[in-house]
């Protein structure tokens, strides 16, 4: 099965890259919008995912990979809400702002510029491949 990438966003206040990488795995709990859940689903095991500092930063700071599929959310207090659990694979040697991303045509489709409200959104091949040229990412 082909490797797919997604973009995951947390405001680092609630949760942040510090946090995921000092519990190295986490539950990505609090997706409360059909969509996102969607794309929670479909996630596989060893999927990559850019972590995403929203409100705060508004940037791709780190590297996660699916650890554990979709599950249910033992943060719901109702309705068929899921989680996956993620592992820190490592920081973005250089942070990748939503300026430079918006600032860049080659991005343009990318969901996080046309649909920026979203909180977990799939990322192409090629559009992966750019962000982490732009961040310096060399790693699988």
């Amino acid at each position: 099965m082909t490797k797919q990438y997604w973009l995951v966003k947390s405001e680092p206040d609630a949760f942040s890259w510090d946090q995921q990488v000092a519990n190295q795995v986490e539950p990505w709990t609090g997706v409360r919008n059909h969509m996102a859940k969607n794309n929670l689903k479909a996630m596989r095991k060893g999927d990559l995912a850019f972590f995403y500092h929203s409100n705060i930063g508004k940037e791709i700071v780190g590297v996660v990979e699916v650890a554990r599929e979709a599950y249910p959310d033992p943060t719901a207090e109702s309705g068929d809400w899921v989680c996956v659990d993620m592992k820190a694979v490592g920081p973005m040697p250089t942070p990748v702002t939503l300026a430079t991303i918006k600032a860049d045509p080659t991005l343009a489709e990318l969901a996080l510029v046309r649909q920026s409200r979203l909180s977990v959104m799939p990322i192409s091949p090629d559009h992966w491949k750019q962000l982490c040229r732009m961040g310096g990412w060399k790693r699988r």
